[in-house]
């Protein structure tokens, strides 16, 4: 269980043991509500066609072309990946410390800071692109598409040194969901926008509203079913280190990708993108572990 990580680089003194106590009773609560209801979230697993939506409204303003264009720039691919599976896990154990170092939260949760920072990048990031840069669109789902698949093997790799425990992975699962959330909306996107462009011109000015809504229960669901935890007080100082984690993977995405790419012509659109695919984290992912 979470609770009996071996966590190799968070070792307690008895500082730690003083804040643990104090904490106990918080964290119980805390924890027993988010496995409760994240628990409900993987069965009822409505995040695939909520994120399916979204890159189907992207295969349909994209074309075959888009996507062969991207698999050309495969500096910025690696950069991409880079990212989510360097600098993000860096960070994640950067700030797994200092949750149980400044914050005296348990040590659980600061092991569970390092497991967020292991997982993928998400699919929102791509539709973040599509709306900031719809050109990359294509090359940011290459990049989460490229993570998510071998995130089967990097991710365990990383929850095994970074607290000392291998993370499982449904391998078939993850599969089904790459299936389900980017080949198959996107495939039908590019091919609707093909065999019907009439219709595809008719429903594009109502795609973005509805994504942005689509967007928004995607990532309002999960804090609105958790939110008695979250308000918590020690809910809060969690929610503050998690919004805190993830500013500092969008800010680091963005300048490192700027520093690399200084010469490309669209490198604040890279910068964008990269910032994008660095600070997000896959929503699938949790559901096939």
């Amino acid at each position: 269980m979470f609770l009996s990580l071996s966590v190799p680089f968070l070792r307690l003194g008895a500082l730690d043991f003083w804040c643990v106590n104090v904490h106990q009773r918080s964290f119980q609560v805390l924890l027993k509500g988010i496995r409760v209801r994240n628990m409900d979230l993987t069965q009822i697993r409505y995040y695939a066609p909520a994120l399916g939506f979204l890159m189907f409204a992207v295969g349909v303003n994209s074309s075959e072309k888009d996507f062969i264009e991207a698999f050309k720039r495969p500096y910025a691919i690696f950069a991409g990946y880079v990212g989510q599976f360097v600098v993000k896990p860096l960070l994640g154990y950067i700030f797994g410390m200092i949750a149980v170092t400044v914050f005296c939260l348990p040590t659980p949760l600061g092991a569970g800071i390092m497991l967020v920072s292991c997982v993928s990048g998400a699919q929102l990031s791509n539709y973040a692109t599509f709306l900031t840069d719809p050109p990359l669109a294509p090359l940011s789902i290459v990049m989460t598409s490229l993570s998510t698949a071998t995130a089967v093997f990097v991710t365990p790799m990383l929850s095994l040194l970074l607290i000392g425990k291998r993370l499982p992975v449904d391998v078939m699962g993850m599969v089904s969901s790459i299936l389900q959330i980017v080949i198959a909306p996107i495939a039908a996107g590019l091919l609707l926008n093909r065999l019907f462009p009439r219709l595809c011109e008719a429903i594009r000015p109502f795609l973005p509203p509805l994504s942005v809504l689509d967007t928004a229960f995607c990532v309002g669901a999960p804090l609105a079913i958790n939110i008695n935890s979250v308000l918590s007080p020690f809910g809060l100082t969690v929610s503050l280190l998690i919004v805190a984690f993830h500013l500092s993977a969008f800010i680091a995405g963005f300048f490192l990708s700027g520093f690399v790419f200084h010469k490309a012509p669209d490198v604040k659109a890279l910068q964008r993108t990269l910032s994008f695919e660095t600070g997000e984290n896959s929503f699938s992912f949790p559901c096939c572990c």
